[in-house]
């Protein structure tokens, strides 16, 4: 018999979900545009028109059962907590039994700037920018309601999500100077297909509460990608300059993305999901994107 499954943000991931997934489970997938629906039918989901931000419109899911929640909407872009999350847990609560598999995609920039050391999933949490704050927020909520109702939580802490469309080439095109070498940060990427297939391997682990570090086999620092991705669109690359300097140019919100330095490890990951990374490195991708141009 096939399970209920809902996802909860139904995005770029969530609809590549939707396409590798779809004759695997009853799909349900909330969106808060009514033009995104037909798209949703179309990938053999039943939509669920809804505003995490308006907790009157997540009603309609009350009194509904599912086997699996994977929750792919991000926090508000403000405040300390993530009250998106809290509106649908308060919905939910009440009509979910134990045994419930909750995953919840969330970001590595819960571990903060570790300076360039290598990172697992043990390391403490200690989020820097307020995004992140918001995440590790969301992170203990849901390992508190797993250990109080008996779920399966899954967390995948997610790093920069790339594909064909999610590239920063006009980063590259504009200019815009990288640290040099030396000075550099590092930076972890997985592809949006990859995140996806993740994301369906983690509905069926047997895990009781488990993060991960959902991330490819690159390690690179910034300015080596932002390199690659001149490369393989026939672009000149940045200009490298000091760390101080690249602060002064760039955007205080650029420059959170640039400051922390992390090589995460995805040891964990690839031992017990056992999911065949479809792009093992970011190279792999853009020699291919660049092979078919």
């Amino acid at each position: 018999m096939k399970k209920n499954i809902l996802i909860v943000g139904s995005g770029d991931v969530g609809q590549r979900l939707l396409h590798q997934a779809r004759q695997h489970a009853h799909w349900f997938a909330t969106t808060r545009r009514a033009s995104s629906r037909s798209a949703l039918r179309q990938l053999g989901a039943t939509p669920i028109l809804l505003d995490l931000d308006r907790p009157h419109t997540l009603t309609k899911l009350q009194h509904l059962h599912w086997h699996s929640v994977i929750y792919l909407a991000p926090p508000p872009a403000s405040g300390a907590r993530d009250t998106r999350l809290r509106h649908f847990l308060s919905v939910i609560l009440p009509s979910q039994a134990s045994g419930l598999h909750f995953l919840y995609v969330s970001t590595t920039g819960v571990y903060g700037n570790c300076h360039g050391d290598w990172v697992s999933e043990s390391r403490p949490l200690r989020p820097q920018s307020a995004r992140a704050k918001r995440r590790v927020d969301a992170e203990q909520v849901l390992s508190r309601c797993a250990r109080r109702h008996g779920w399966h939580l899954v967390i995948l802490r997610a790093p920069g999500i790339y594909s064909g469309e999610r590239l920063p080439v006009e980063r590259v095109r504009s200019g815009i100077p990288a640290i040099q070498h030396e000075e550099d940060s590092y930076t972890n990427h997985i592809h949006a297909d990859d995140l996806a297939r993740l994301c369906w391997a983690a509905t069926r682990s047997k895990k009781v509460s488990r993060a991960y570090n959902a991330c490819d086999n690159s390690q690179l620092k910034m300015g080596e990608w932002f390199d690659q991705v001149a490369q393989a669109y026939g672009l000149e690359k940045p200009p490298r300059l000091s760390r101080q300097e690249v602060q002064a140019r760039v955007s205080p919100a650029l420059w959170s993305f640039m400051r922390e330095s992390r090589r995460l490890s995805n040891a964990r990951l690839l031992r017990e999901l056992r999911v065949r990374l479809l792009w093992p490195t970011t190279q792999a991708f853009l020699e291919c994107l660049r092979g078919g141009a």
